[in-house]
């Protein structure tokens, strides 16, 4: 173990070379567990108290797109970025569909969300054929889990 040096020791040391000291000579003298650019010096550890603490879960749909692109092309990949562009893409989507379905709830004077408010949600938002399929996936999606329970 190497011995710590005092303040008033580092400064003749300082005084001595001229303000310039070597890079080893630094680190004998900074603190252990001092972090480089830090107001008090002293680096966050974790301890049990905060470990109660988890990262938050960024919950995106690339999983999802990816099995999707398998099906379809298997020997085709996707970038991070083009990821995160259909990741996108897919919550507006969600987004426009959940807004519009439940205006159509609102219209109609109800207060139970439907897979009739989201059929009619995706007829008015996804345009021709594309909005005819997309129905027609999901109303095998809906027989499907109906048939399960």
């Amino acid at each position: 173990m190497s011995k710590r040096r005092t303040e008033d020791e580092f400064e003749k040391i300082d005084e001595n070379k001229d303000g310039v000291i070597s890079r080893e000579e630094w680190n004998k003298y900074v603190k252990k567990g001092q972090k480089k650019g830090t107001k008090s010096g002293k680096r966050k550890t974790t301890t049990p108290k905060d470990k109660s603490h988890k990262r938050r879960r960024h919950e995106t749909f690339s999983i999802y797109i990816y099995k999707v692109l398998k099906q379809v092309h298997n020997d085709t990949g996707i970038s991070k970025t083009s990821m995160k562009i259909m990741n996108s893409f897919i919550n507006d989507l969600f987004e426009r569909i959940a807004i519009e379905a439940s205006s159509l709830v609102r219209y109609n004077k109800k207060h139970t969300l439907t897979a009739r408010e989201i059929q009619s949600a995706v007829k008015l938002l996804i345009p021709g054929e594309l909005g005819r399929h997309a129905i027609i996936e999901g109303a095998k999606a809906i027989s499907a889990i109906a048939g399960k329970s």
